[in-house]
């Protein structure tokens, strides 16, 4: 059983006794020790600093009566306990300093005594779970029964019983949801969606998450917040342990993973923990997980769903109690296809999956964003940018449109930002440094189609090419290609119609290129000796 500690006001009226006659009257603080079947190991005694000689009456009390109760007091001075607004803050700035372990205490908060204000703000704190604990009434003994301790109720406030009280604390589920989104005012309505939706998983379950999506679409920093939401709700206390698959391989992925004994293989000169067995009691995100090997993943199949894995070399299992979160830039079920991803795995993975979108699909989050990043530079340089007006409506237009591809998303964006912070004259971006930034990204960002299009050009002249459609033009570059590297006009064309030549009884590959080519004004051999 796990030690309880009990979380209360002193009963100013309640709990006073003369010395002489104390052990005559209830009292409600005292009593709590009078039930044989309610053991408390710790008490948190909240009174005001003009009430300590009856606090220490109550302790001495206590004391006496349950000598292996520990009594902790609390000095909680309020102008006006019946100030809703005062109190609740006074009760909540308490909880979030108290170190509350859930797992290894059980926790009680006595709403019998104090205001009625005091009581709803218990009410209040325990229902949203920022104090991890259940409700506790004492009641006075019944008439004829003076002597007798009275009686004791334990009030477990299950959320999902209480759905109209619930509503009340849509407050707090905003709150966390603007955590997730790091204060963040984002506008796409599905992003909203999506988050609100993992606001709710991330505080009522442990189950593996998975987050899709691809590279700079802001999977490691969502996974960080869910880490730190769920930790200051007290239900996880251990580290946040992140790991990029990607740089694991062979026998380093196991040992970095999973750990090793001494001697395991040449080099093990000591035993190593492993980042599994790191993250205990916390949150394990393995970034790029469908780079992890085969063997790998039937390991880490088995330590989520068994808490235990075999450190490489040992053959004495470890435990871990840990969360996954897992992120991938790749398209998993088309992995297990392949069999380069296991199924099962996936299968364990994919309770919740969340797809990130990329900055392209929430251009009217590049805004808030862009905003985001600047206060970002400010916090890191001590440096406050802005843009002028001109230039800030310049850049957002260019940022908004179809040319802007951001194709590594928020990594870019975060680049781009930097750049013009570092570079703003007297820290004000203006519409040289906006239009200097918009043909670095534009650079960057040069697409195929692009190589294309020189290739070419450098055949059939740029005026041509002009009348050539995007979709002839793409066919066109592959087969130039193609005929660079071919030894003769004849080897090009098996190259190019292997497939439709295996179903024509007579084939002349030669020939259906080269009529192909004349099209454009081009000969095999002037692709070839160009």
């Amino acid at each position: 059983m796990k030690p309880r500690a009990v979380i209360g006001f002193l009963g100013t009226t309640l709990d006073l006794g003369k010395t002489a006659e104390r052990w005559r009257r209830w009292r409600p603080t005292v009593s709590l020790f009078q039930h044989d079947d309610l053991v408390i190991d710790r008490l948190e005694l909240i009174h005001a600093r003009n009430h300590i000689a009856l606090a220490e009456l109550i302790a001495g009390d206590v004391a006496r009566i349950s000598p292996a109760t520990q009594v902790r007091r609390h000095v909680m001075d309020l102008n006006d306990a019946w100030d809703f607004e005062e109190v609740y803050g006074a009760l909540h700035d308490f909880a979030r300093a108290y170190p509350f372990d859930p797992e290894t205490e059980d926790y009680l908060v006595n709403i019998t005594t104090g205001t009625h204000v005091a009581q709803i703000c218990w009410f209040l704190l325990t229902e949203a779970r920022v104090i991890p604990g259940r409700l506790l009434q004492v009641s006075p003994p019944r008439r004829g029964q003076e002597n007798a301790p009275g009686t004791y109720a334990i009030i477990d406030l299950d959320l999902s019983r209480y759905d109209r009280i619930a509503t009340r604390f849509r407050a707090e589920a905003d709150e966390a949801t603007s955590f997730l989104k790091s204060g963040i005012e984002t506008r796409s309505a599905a992003f909203n969606a999506m988050i609100d939706r993992i606001e709710q998983v991330a505080i009522r379950s442990k189950a593996p998450i998975l987050l899709t999506g691809p590279t700079g679409a802001g999977k490691s920093q969502l996974a960080r917040r869910i880490y730190d939401l769920k930790h200051t709700r007290h239900q996880v206390k251990g580290p946040f342990v992140e790991v990029n698959c990607a740089t694991l391989r062979g026998d380093a992925a196991m040992s970095a993973l999973f750990g090793h004994v001494k001697g395991a293989f040449t080099g093990a000169m000591a035993d190593r923990a492993g980042l599994l067995r790191a993250a205990n009691g916390g949150i394990l995100f393995l970034d790029e997980i469908g780079e992890l090997g085969l063997d790998e993943q039937a390991m880490i199949l088995r330590a989520i769903e068994e808490k235990r894995f075999l450190p490489v070399g040992s053959d004495k299992e470890v435990a871990s109690e840990f969360q996954l979160i897992a992120g991938t830039n790749r398209e998993l079920a088309r992995a297990v296809e392949l069999g380069r991803f296991r199924e099962d795995l996936l299968a364990r993975l994919n309770l919740w999956t969340f797809a990130m979108p990329g900055l392209k699909e929430r251009r009217e989050d590049i805004e808030p964003n862009l905003d985001f990043e600047l206060t970002r530079h400010a916090q890191a340089t001590g440096i406050t940018v802005t843009f002028n007006k001109e230039a800030r409506q310049k850049y957002l237009l260019f940022a908004t449109s179809a040319e802007a591809d951001w194709s590594a998303n928020f990594r870019d964006l975060g680049a781009s930002v930097t750049r013009m912070a570092t570079l703003a004259p007297v820290g004000r971006i203006n519409e040289a440094l906006v239009l200097e930034e918009i043909a670095r990204l534009k650079a960057t960002w040069r697409k195929p189609t692009d190589a294309d299009c020189h290739l070419l050009a450098d055949l059939i002249g740029s005026e041509r090419l002009e009348s050539v459609d995007l979709f002839d033009r793409v066919q066109l570059a592959a087969v130039v290609r193609v005929c660079r590297v071919a030894k003769s006009l004849s080897a090009a064309g098996r190259t190019l119609f292997a497939a439709s030549r295996a179903a024509k009884a007579s084939t002349n590959d030669a020939d259906r290129l080269k009529k192909y080519l004349a099209r454009f004004g081009l000969t095999f051999d002037r692709i070839a000796h160009r």
